[in-house]
C-alpha cells in the first residue's frame, strides 16, 4: 500500500513561516511512510526519522506561537494548550509504545496514523483560525438558536476541511443504521469531574475513505488501523472545534474515547436523549451523524476506554470484531424489514417477533420511514395504514413516486377489518395487509410465508 500525505493548497494560511514549516513536516511524514514500506527498513532508520519529525514539530510550535504573540492573536493560549497536549501527552506515549515494541510495524502504523490525523485536524482548523478563517463564538445566542448554529458550524467545518458540501437532513437523528458504519465516542469533562459532555460521531465507512483516506493517499477501499487512527485524531480536532462554539462546554477536556459497535451505539439511544442529534449527507461521499449527550453519565460497558498504551490493540480488536460481524451478517443475509407505526407498543412487539430471522428497523411516522429507507433500504415494509398527519396511503404514494423505492414490497398494518377500509387499502395494490390484533405467531407465519413466496418468485 503506497501512502502519500498530500500537501494541498487549502492548507496554506498565508503566513510564510508557518506554511513553509507545514510543508516540511508533511514531507517528513511522507519519508516515514516510505521507510515503513521498504523491506530493508531498519529500527535505526525509523528512530532517526521520528526524532527528526519531533524536532521539526517542536520548532514549528515555537515559531507558530511566537508569530501569534506578535499579532496579539486572541486564541494564543488555547493554541498553546493544544501544542502542549501533543508535545507532552501524545508524542511521549507514542514514543514509549515504539520503544516497548522495538518499532514493530503495528506500532509504527499507530504512530503515523495518529500524527497524520492530528496534523490534518490541526492544520485545517486551529491553524486556519490564526488568520481569521473561523466563525464567531455563540456566547450571546439564545439556547433555542444553538441547534441551527451547530449545524452551520459543522457544515462549514466539513467544507473547510474536506471541500465537501454537506447538508443536515435530520435534526432528530434516531441512531438509524446507514451502510457500514464506524461509531466513535468521546467523553469530555471538567477536572472536578462534576459534569460531562459526550459526543458520538457515526461515519459511513466510505466517508472516511473518501475524506481522511484520500488525504492519506490510501489506495484501498477497506478500513485499516492507520485510517482508523488518523480518523480518530481528525475527529478529535473536529469535535473540539465544534465545542469551542458551545460556551457552556468549551472549557471541557477529553477524558475518555471508545470505538463502538452498532449495537453499543444503539443502546445509548435507547437509554439517553441527546441534546444534539444531527444527520448529514455529503452527496455521494457518504453520511455522518453528530450526537451530543450531556450531562448524563452513561452506564459502564459501553466499550473499552482507549488510552495511549492500548490504542493500537483496541483499534486492531475493533477492526477484527467489525470484520467478523460484517462477515456473519453477509453469511446470514437476513432480510431487512422496516416496521412503520405511530404506536411504540406495536413497533416493539412486531420487532421482537421478527428479530432473529430478520434485520428489523423501526420508524414512528411516514416521514421518518422515508428517511430510514433512504439510509438503509429494506426488503419489506410493514406500514401502518391509519397513522396521523401522513397516513399509510400518502406514505405509499411517496414511495411509488421515487423510482428507486417503487418496487419495495409494502404490507399494510391495520387495526380494523371493516370491509370499506379493506377495499380502500387493497385498491392501492399493496403486497398484502395484516390485522394488528392477530396472534403474534399468526403474524410471524404470514410474514414468513410472504417472504418465501417473494424469494421463490425472485428465483423463477
Amino acid at each position: 500500500m503506497e501512502t502519500q500525505f498530500e500537501w494541498r493548497d487549502e492548507y496554506e494560511i498565508g503566513v510564510d513561516i508557518i506554511d513553509k514549516e507545514h510543508r516540511r513536516i508533511f514531507k517528513i511524514i511522507n519519508k516515514l511512510f516510505a521507510f515503513r514500506e521498504e523491506e530493508k527498513d531498519s529500527q535505526w532508520t525509523c528512530q532517526e526519522g521520528i526524532k527528526y519529525f519531533k524536532g521539526h514539530a517542536m520548532k514549528h510550535f515555537a515559531d507558530e506561537e511566537a508569530y501569534m504573540a506578535s499579532i496579539d492573536y486572541e486564541g494564543l493560549e488555547q493554541h498553546k494548550r493544544i501544542h502542549k497536549d501533543f508535545r507532552e501527552n501524545i508524542l511521549p506515549s507514542l514514543e514509549q509504545e515504539l520503544k516497548q515494541t522495538d518499532y514493530a510495524p503495528d506500532a509504527v502504523d499507530h504512530f503515523l496514523g495518529v500524527c497524520a490525523g492530528w496534523l490534518i485536524g490541526h492544520t485545517l482548523t486551529e491553524d486556519q483560525a490564526i488568520v481569521g478563517e473561523h466563525m464567531s463564538i455563540w456566547e450571546h445566542l439564545l439556547p433555542s438558536e444553538e441547534l441551527a448554529a451547530v449545524k452551520k458550524v459543522i457544515v462549514q467545518l466539513v467544507f473547510d476541511m474536506f471541500h465537501l458540501e454537506s447538508q443536515a437532513i435530520s435534526d432528530a437523528y434516531g441512531g438509524e443504521k446507514f451502510g457500514k458504519g464506524v461509531y466513535y465516542r468521546l467523553v469530555y469533562g471538567t477536572n472536578q469531574g462534576e459534569k460531562k459532555q459526550e459526543v458520538i460521531m457515526a461515519f459511513e465507512e466510505k466517508l472516511l475513505i473518501n475524506t481522511v483516506g484520500k488525504i492519506l493517499g490510501l489506495q484501498t477501499n477497506k478500513l485499516d488501523s492507520m485510517l482508523i487512527n488518523a480518523a480518530r485524531y481528525t475527529a478529535r480536532q473536529f469535535v473540539g472545534r465544534v465545542m469551542e462554539h458551545l460556551p457552556e462546554v468549551k472549557a471541557y477536556e477529553l477524558k475518555e474515547e471508545n470505538l463502538l459497535s452498532y449495537e453499543q451505539f444503539r443502546k445509548i439511544f435507547k437509554r439517553e436523549k441527546p441534546q444534539i442529534s444531527l444527520l448529514f449527507n455529503t452527496g455521494g461521499a457518504g453520511y455522518f451523524a453528530y450526537c451530543a449527550i450531556a450531562p448524563h453519565i452513561l452506564e459502564s460497558g459501553v466499550g473499552t476506554p482507549i488510552e495511549h498504551d492500548n490504542a493500537a490493540a483496541e483499534v486492531e480488536k475493533y477492526l477484527a470484531q467489525r470484520e467478523e460481524q460484517l462477515r456473519q451478517e453477509e453469511e446470514r443475509h437476513l432480510p431487512k424489514v422496516l416496521v412503520v407505526d405511530d404506536s411504540m407498543t406495536v413497533r416493539q412487539s412486531i420487532s421482537q417477533l421478527l428479530e432473529g430471522d430478520y434485520e428489523v428497523a423501526q420508524a414512528e411516522s411516514g416521514v421518518a420511514a422515508i428517511r430510514t429507507i433512504t439510509l438503509n433500504r429494506p426488503d419489506l415494509i410493514l406500514l401502518d395504514y391509519e397513522m396521523p398527519v401522513v397516513n399509510g396511503k400518502q406514505t405509499l404514494e411517496m414511495l411509488r413516486f421515487e423510482k428507486s423505492f417503487a418496487k419495495i414490497p409494502v404490507i399494510f398494518l391495520t387495526g380494523t377489518d371493516d370491509p370499506a377500509i379493506v377495499r380502500e387499502l387493497l385498491a392501492l395494490k399493496p403486497a398484502g395487509y395484516l390485522l394488528k390484533y392477530l396472534k403474534p405467531e399468526d403474524i410471524k407465519t404470514k410474514i414468513d410465508a410472504f417472504w418465501e413466496k417473494h424469494r421463490a418468485a425472485g428465483r423463477s
